[in-house]
């Protein structure tokens, strides 16, 4: 016997139905009286409790009615009368919704649409209250720049003033025999006659006697200008003029010459001290300078004004290239994978069905009868999964295969795999080395959720930087923080920080380890979190970031105060990134030690940026670590045989650096004379060349010009330096270098070449052989090449940066300078298989012949197709060669550490 039934049989949506529940067979039937509770759609929607009463059926039949709602497509309940429950043995009851509007999917996006509705909602009342804060922010920003400028004004006109009245103390009513005025007594406002007897003055000869007058120590400048007459009332060389007084002079200041300002020669200016004569009755001196206080508070309001006009324009023209080159960068990627996937349309939007093309001849899957599109959304995390797999199509006439899904409304991001099976069963699958296909979606209503990312280094740019290591560490935070991650970083607190670059600094808590006291500092460089740990036995009060006999220990030491500084103070990262042999030790310290306690969730990601130092560190790093990058993938390759690297290269990965493009911008470049962009090139890089060669003392001439920005070290390629100089210079060419030698018998070689081309090529070379940032942005603005021989370089940030600023890399093709310039006679495939164009030149050999090659072309170019060239130069600032695409690359890998 059925415990419940319905009427009608066909349950609509929008409509009524009525439940009717036979209490005798269940476990109500003792009870007194029965209720239902129920919802909709698995108990996600409209939820509702009502009274069942006694039926018309007659036994023991009770029953109520039941509104339907019209998103409904099943009803689900259970009966109950206190804490008693008839659920159908646990699997409680449900009635399924006919002709419904919705099916089980729709209602997901529904709801979807419904919590977007919600939180439209709330993110609208959040944004009335953002915009009232920031209005009055602004409002107060306003005022405290009003009063700042009124007490400019002020100090301006109290210096005027003071002015004024030290001129006026020396002031005569007259000269005897020189100049006299009639009256003697007049008020402001009157008119006076001033005579002049320019008999015994430099003007005795002069054809014709000018005034060129004004008043208040020539507030208003030349205000008065007249031609003096003779005196017919008195005898001699006496002239005179009229002169109307202003109603605001207290004084008048004036000079005699021989003609109007605009035709004078001679002067007679008093020896250089002008005349000057104190109005004898003024009118309203105190309002003359209220008066004067306004005028110069407008000026000074509207220069501000036109100030931030100004930089509000910049700012926004700067976001808006910034924005164009990240979305080109994206576009050129996808293009760049159209030979082994791509979709259709390209940009994947939320609640539209897209086709995702495959070619399979370029993959593992190559030769498979077969192929299925194994898919989901949001990480693999999306309510709806798991998605069926979808058996591909041959495309006619291509090579791909093609299969169509739908995107959820709350996607963000798509993730595909490729199989050659469409069940469980094995099989080969193509998922991209183990991060799988990820393609980002747009316009849905699902936002990412924010990863929590730590850098644990002893470098950061600005603060505390050495090399290269310091400007990555701050760049990739930046870039990842701006996807929408949370970045954190940890550094020691050296007494040789750069203070001046670190904002809210201050201690946030201490602790006791290691046989010390830990302190913890807090503040934001850069717009970056960073906190900075200060043990209280001087490590790290040495003067330096390197060079102690015991970095070894300071660092290892900092690596362990770290990690228990994350565990002490509740964080919970998903990812630790460590770097090079200085923090490798956070690799081992972290599984021997805190692998086990709260930080169980994190996963350690290592970086590689020079293989040069600590290998043993290295090695222990690489097997400890999640996941492993070094600096560009052709590096990768070079070192990947390392037998610290080699037993671990399933997990070790190249990814290139980037330059930050806030701080590399020709385009607002405090330290270059002209402001410029790709469309502007030859202009301001004309400027800047000029200048370059105006500071440096060089030669003003119309030369090729090659730059050379580097550490002196035998990775650098000293010998192919030495010899680049003095072949540009046998070319007609200028060269600057900008670098110092760590190793100070390297230093003295370089400070007797200096020495020599100063001798023989005074005003063609320059070796500044010390550490000069503006000093670098001039060069790289100026310089029409910049050489990067080096015999190995991981990445190498200075190509990158000389292309920012169209200045022609000439680079040895080895590590990152091999994955960043194409040679623009030898790599056209190369470059076009990533979406670029040649960007430079490059030589293969450690030899002077094979820095001769690629310089000579470079010069040659520079002479005989100077049209060519500079839209080269054009071209290489257009190219991104910022963390725009390494940082997605890097969170892709922190995923993967995450799996």
């Amino acid at each position: 016997m059925s415990k419940i039934f319905y009427y009608p049989q066909k349950v609509e949506a929008g409509a009524e139905v009525e439940i009717y529940f036979n209490r005798s067979i269940t476990v109500l039937a003792s009870e007194d009286s029965v209720q239902i509770m129920g919802s909709f759609n698995g108990w996600r929607w409209q939820p509702f409790t009502l009274k069942l009463e006694k039926s018309e059926l007659g036994g023991d039949w009770w029953a109520c009615k039941v509104d339907v709602p019209k998103e409904a497509y099943r009803m689900d309940f259970v009966f109950f009368n206190g804490n008693v429950y008839e659920n159908n043995d646990t699997k409680d009851f449900f009635v399924l919704v006919d002709d419904g509007s919705m099916d089980q999917r729709e209602f997901e996006n529904f709801l979807v649409l419904e919590k977007r509705k919600e939180a439209e909602r709330l993110a609208q009342e959040q944004a009335e209250k953002d915009r009232a804060a920031a209005e009055a922010r602004k409002l107060a920003e306003q005022r405290a720049a009003e009063e700042a400028d009124r007490d400019e004004a002020k100090r301006i006109v109290a210096e005027r003033r003071e002015r004024a009245r030290m001129v006026l103390q020396k002031a005569l009513p007259s000269v005897p025999g020189l100049w006299d005025a009639e009256p003697t007594s007049f008020k402001a406002g009157e008119t006076v006659k001033l005579f002049y007897n320019r008999s015994s003055r430099s003007l005795a000869r002069s054809t014709e006697l000018w005034i060129h007058g004004g008043y208040n120590n020539w507030q208003d400048a030349v205000s008065v200008v007249e031609k003096l007459v003779p005196s017919s009332s008195r005898s001699g060389d006496w002239c005179s003029v009229e002169v109307s007084v202003p109603k605001a002079a207290f004084m008048l200041n004036w000079v005699f010459a021989d003609g109007p300002p605009e035709k004078a020669s001679t002067y007679d200016n008093n020896d250089y001290q002008d005349f000057h004569m104190a109005v004898p009755e003024p009118v309203a001196e105190e309002l003359y300078w209220a008066d004067v206080e306004e005028q110069v508070y407008s000026e000074i309001r509207k220069q501000r004004q036109e100030r931030e006009e100004a930089a509000r324009k910049k700012k926004l023209y700067k976001a808006q290239k910034k924005e164009e080159m990240k979305q080109k960068t994206k576009q050129t990627f996808l293009q760049s994978q159209s030979h082994v996937y791509y979709t259709d349309p390209m940009e994947v939007n939320a609640g539209e069905p897209v086709s995702v093309l495959y070619n399979p001849q370029n993959t593992v899957l190559s030769g498979k009868p077969e192929v299925w599109l194994r898919h989901s959304f949001n990480r693999w995390t999306h309510q709806l999964s798991p998605f069926p797999p979808v058996r591909m199509k041959e495309v006619p006439s291509t090579t791909h295969l093609k299969a169509t899904v739908e995107v959820p409304v709350d996607a963000y991001i798509m993730d595909c795999v490729f199989s050659e099976r469409g069940d469980d069963n094995g099989g080969t699958y193509d998922n991209r080395g183990g991060f799988d296909y990820h393609i980002p979606v747009h316009g849905g209503i699902g936002k990412e959720p924010p990863m929590s990312i730590v850098h644990i280094s002893v470098e950061m740019a600005p603060i505390a930087k050495v090399g290269g290591l310091g400007d990555v560490v701050t760049s990739l935070s930046r870039a990842v923080q701006e996807l929408g991650h949370n970045v954190e970083i940890i550094l020691p607190k050296y007494d040789c920080l750069k203070y001046n670059h670190v904002e809210e600094l201050q201690e946030k808590e201490s602790f006791g380890w290691g046989g010390t006291t830990i302190r913890v500092w807090n503040g934001k460089v850069e717009g970056l979190n960073v906190h900075f740990i200060e043990p209280q036995n001087g490590f790290f009060w040495a003067g330096c970031i390197y060079g102690r006999r015991d970095d070894g220990h300071r660092f290892g030491f900092f690596c362990n105060a770290a990690l228990e500084f994350l565990l002490r103070s509740g964080r919970r990262p998903d990812v630790i990134h460590c770097h090079d042999w200085s923090t490798a030790p956070v690799a081992w310290l972290f599984q021997e030690s805190y692998k086990h306690y709260a930080l169980s969730n994190a996963r350690i990601v290592f970086t590689i940026h020079n293989l040069e130092f600590g290998i043993a560190q290295v090695g222990k790093a690489m097997a400890n670590a999640n996941m492993a990058t070094t600096v560009s993938h052709s590096y990768a390759q070079e070192v990947s045989g390392s037998p610290a690297i080699a037993p671990h290269r399933g997990k070790f990965h190249g990814i290139r650096n980037g330059i930050d493009l806030d701080i590399w911008d020709p385009f607002d470049d405090p330290y270059i004379p002209v402001s410029y962009t790709a469309e502007q090139v030859v202009e301001g890089k004309r400027a800047a060349k000029s200048e370059l060669q105006h500071r440096l003392g060089l030669q003003q001439v119309d030369k090729p010009l090659v730059g050379i920005i580097t550490r002196l070290t035998a990775q650098k390629g000293i010998h192919l330096i030495k010899h680049a100089i003095w072949r540009t210079l046998e070319r007609g060419g200028q060269v600057v270098l900008l670098g110092s030698a760590p190793d100070p018998r390297v230093q003295n070689d370089f400070v007797n070449l200096s020495h020599q081309l100063k001798n023989s090529h005074n005003d063609m070379a320059r070796l500044c052989l010390t550490y000069d940032e503006p000093l670098s942005h001039l060069i790289y603005a100026g310089a029409d090449f910049i050489l990067v021989p080096s015999i190995f370089e991981p990445c190498g940030l200075t190509q990158l940066t000389a292309m920012r600023y169209g200045a022609i890399p000439v680079v040895r093709k080895t590590g990152g300078l091999n994955d960043t310039v194409f040679d623009v006679d030898h790599d056209k495939d190369r470059a076009q298989s990533q979406g670029l164009e040649p960007n430079g030149f490059s030589f293969e050999g450690t030899d002077a012949a094979g820095v001769d090659y690629a310089l000579n072309r470079a010069l040659s170019a520079w002479y005989d197709a100077r049209d060519w060239f500079h839209s080269l130069c054009q071209k290489v600032m257009e190219q991104d060669w910022s963390w725009n695409r390494p940082a997605l690359d890097y969170v892709e890998l922190y995923y993967l550490a995450k799996k």
